[in-house]
């Protein structure tokens, strides 16, 4: 169980998103609030209030750092993306309770033999969905694009994007002590700290050694984490010069060392795969790989239905890495394909929370499946309307991009642009494995989004506008005369 620390840190993180946007400039404070809460804030650890979903690290950061940058730096947030396919996304991810939970209105009941002399039964059941889980899912969704639509509001120009890169890098080399600690000795900072162990700690054993998870769900999410700041520092290695060139390519070079010692597979194969692209290949090239590996991911649940992915030939080259890895993708396969079964049953809008989305014994209503991939989540929660929403909104940037770079010269696209679509393609790829799914990707998403925008429709980025009314420019700030900070 959490102890008092982590729940203290939990309550005390908007006095230190107030601190960031009272000491740094917006980007700044938006880029540390979001990423700093993922990464320092306790896993597990919620706070429970009526109405509203549990709050979290993740939610708790992106509450947090939004309202310090609506009260605090007096910046407003539009909430509607001016490309209408993003913000037909949009209201597709938020709306979608709708249909989920008026089709889902049914109990789900079990019922168990608990004696024969007499015979009595023991009932089981998982409520059905209702008014408050409607509430409670729609406001849960909104707080989800929260960072969305701060990076695209604030850091949509060519410095934000930047930032964003050099945080990523900068986060990922401060990471890298407390990573190579467990690393060397063992995964316990969390219990030294917050009083718990979030995981599993015998899957933090392998080959001989330990993974790092520090404050993180998992060491996977760690490893992966590592890849994208492994991505940031060889775009700024690129994009420097002299010294600062040298200085980044040890910081890559040293990355990449943390990152095999992390012990993820499927985390170095992104690292070995990408970084040389990074590297050096075309801006535009480097667009369009990462557009097919984001088409890719989307299409993943239909060519999985259709029996086009070959899971035997995938197990079996696993097999030849290593039989511990092919186990471990084996019981991912075989628990995704129980979930799919299940979703199939709701395929348009699933089953909704309460666990109903999961495979239930049919006696006990035990779970007898467990979710890995996030796709599968969303997939078997909000049926397909959900999962193109989500997945839609995370490809929207890198489609968005890819067709901007078609008539645009090379010289005139930001540095930043291609890697922050790299990562991107890269989380929708891990989704399929693992729920890497961060606050702080929705702020790369958002920023991509709101920079093409600033190409595409260069009068709106002058205009004021809103979801309620008018606000302050696309990524502009307030003068000081005009401390309005409507939505």
């Amino acid at each position: 169980m959490p102890n008092p620390v982590a729940y203290l840190m939990l309550m005390l993180w908007p006095l230190v998103c107030v601190a960031l946007f009272v000491r740094l400039p917006v980007r700044h404070a938006i880029i540390w609030g979001i990423l700093g809460g993922y990464l320092i804030l306790p896993p597990v650890a919620e706070l429970d209030l009526p109405l509203i979903p549990s709050l979290n690290k993740d939610s708790i950061a992106s509450v947090a750092t939004f309202l310090a940058c609506l009260v605090i730096a007096r910046q407003a947030v539009p909430l509607l993306p001016r490309a209408r396919p993003v913000r037909v996304l949009v209201a597709a991810f938020i709306l979608c309770a709708v249909p989920t939970v008026l089709t889902n209105r049914e109990p789900l009941i079990f019922e168990v033999l608990a004696g024969s002399e007499p015979i009595r039964f023991i009932t089981n059941q998982i409520p059905g969905l209702g008014l408050r889980d409607l509430l409670s899912i729609m406001i849960g969704q909104v707080i989800v694009l929260l960072p969305f639509f701060l990076g695209r509001a604030h850091l949509s120009d060519e410095n934000g994007l930047r930032a964003i890169i050099l945080g990523l890098a900068v986060a990922g080399l401060a990471y890298s002590l407390p990573s190579l600690f467990e690393i060397n000795f063992a995964p316990v900072i969390n219990i030294f700290v917050y009083g718990f162990f979030q995981h599993d700690f015998s899957q933090m054993i392998r080959d001989g050694g330990f993974r790092p998870i520090v404050f993180l769900p998992h060491g996977l999410w760690l490893a992966f984490f590592m890849v994208t700041a492994l991505i940031s520092a060889a775009a700024l290695a690129r994009a420097s010069q002299d010294n600062e060139r040298l200085k980044w390519g040890m910081a890559t070079l040293y990355l990449a060392l943390v990152l095999n010692a992390c012990k993820s597979l499927a985390a170095l194969m992104y690292g070995m795969a990408l970084v040389p692209v990074v590297l050096f290949l075309r801006r535009k090239m480097v667009i369009r790989l990462a557009l097919a590996i984001a088409l890719l991911a989307i299409t993943y649940p239909a060519l999985r239905n259709l029996g086009l992915i070959p899971l035997d030939a995938i197990l079996e080259k696993a097999a030849g890495i290593s039989a511990e890895r092919a186990q471990s993708l084996e019981f991912r396969f075989t628990n995704e394909e129980l979930l799919l079964d299940r979703a199939h049953d709701k395929p348009w809008f699933g089953w909704g929370g309460w666990g109903r989305n999961l495979e239930l014994d049919p006696e006990t209503g035990m779970i007898i499946s467990i979710p890995d991939g996030a796709w599968i989540i969303v997939f078997g929660t909000f049926g397909w309307l959900g999962y193109i929403a989500q997945m839609g909104l995370l490809a929207a940037p890198i489609i968005m991009a890819a067709l901007h770079i078609r008539k645009t010269p090379p010289e005139s696209v930001s540095d930043a642009l291609a890697p922050i679509a790299v990562i991107l393609a890269a989380t929708m790829t891990d989704m399929l494995l693992n729920a890497t799914l961060t606050p702080f990707t929705w702020l790369c998403a958002g920023a991509v989004v709101g920079y093409i925008e600033r190409q595409w429709y260069p009068d709106w980025s002058h205009k004021r506008r809103g979801m309620f009314g008018s606000g302050p420019a696309l990524g502009g700030t307030v003068s000081p005369g005009d401390k309005r900070t409507i939505l």
